[in-house]
């Protein structure tokens, strides 16, 4: 059920990544789940099509197959230093007409701070660019070098096994530096169940299971950063696996004794989290339509 309050927390929010593990969709199946996700009734909680920027090609290709539609909005994946991926993504754009997608949004991981500043001289006009940031004792650096660029930042949540998931010590610490900083920031990886709780790393059948974070544990962990509350409550909230005390109401959004008013949860999406990146949309989407729906 949609209300004001979940469409403030989740319009747009969703990434689609696809092509990455664990899903590791093919291109034209990956174009193709967009397409479908594009046209289903939850197109509203959709973001954009991550796609490294070397396989931009192979998108125009597949999106070319698929039924006339809006342009998709992209973000491509810049690999560290990397001028001919700034230049693919300079062709791709100049050639938009011939296939309806752009990339508007790049994400970069550097592997030093002077790779920030690098990105910061060399990407074109009219892109944002995400800086991976690690979560960990010189995230303040990072970000404070992050946010003098005018740059944003991205947070790794998860990945393919136990010891990929920061604790949630460190990631309550780096979403308090993001909101000290002023820097806006996506995370992804591991992110798309709703709720904190046990799952299985992988599609692979008996894949291991450890416990993962939920997109709404770190999207209301952000807003009460953003309201300033302490550290330790951000981190509670990360921790967060109660879904009887999660409440959507018109105006606000609640879970146990914390409460998070429509202005706070417009105010972190709009200023703070700006989206997550998940393999699947229709997972999270299943996941939400089943906490809103209860």
């Amino acid at each position: 059920m949609q209300r004001d309050s979940t469409t403030a927390l989740l319009a747009g929010a969703i990434d689609y990544a696809g092509l990455f593990p664990p899903a590791g969709l093919p291109m034209a199946a990956a174009a193709a789940e967009y397409h479908a996700a594009l046209t289903s009734p939850h197109a509203w909680m959709l973001g954009r099509f991550v796609v490294p920027a070397a396989r931009l090609l192979e998108l125009a290709n597949a999106r070319a197959a698929l039924p006339p539609g809006p342009q998709w909005p992209l973000s491509a994946i810049v690999r560290d230093g990397s001028s001919a991926d700034l230049a693919a993504i300079t062709a791709f754009n100049a050639s938009a007409a011939q296939h309806p997608a752009r990339v508007d949004t790049i994400e970069v991981k550097p592997h030093t701070l002077a790779g920030v500043d690098w990105l910061a001289a060399q990407a074109g006009d009219g892109l944002e660019v995400y800086v991976e940031v690690t979560p960990g004792p010189d995230v303040d650096q990072w970000l404070e070098r992050v946010a003098a660029r005018g740059l944003r930042a991205k947070v790794r949540t998860g990945g393919l096994t136990a010891d990929a998931f920061p604790t949630s010590t460190a990631l309550a610490a780096f979403i308090a530096a993001a909101v000290g900083h002023r820097v806006p920031f996506k995370a992804t990886a591991g992110l798309h169940h709703a709720v904190r709780g046990a799952y299985r790393l992988t599609y692979d059948d008996g894949a291991d299971h450890a416990p993962m974070y939920g997109y709404l544990n770190v999207l209301l962990a952000t807003a009460a950063a953003r309201a300033g509350h302490a550290r330790s409550a951000i981190e509670a909230i990360l921790q967060q696996t109660d879904v009887a005390t999660l409440v959507f109401a018109d105006d606000a959004v609640s879970w146990g004794a914390e409460q998070f008013p429509l202005s706070i949860v417009c105010d972190t999406r709009q200023h703070q989290l700006v989206s997550f990146g998940s393999c699947s949309f229709r997972e999270p989407v299943a996941e939400f339509d089943a906490l809103a729906s209860r």
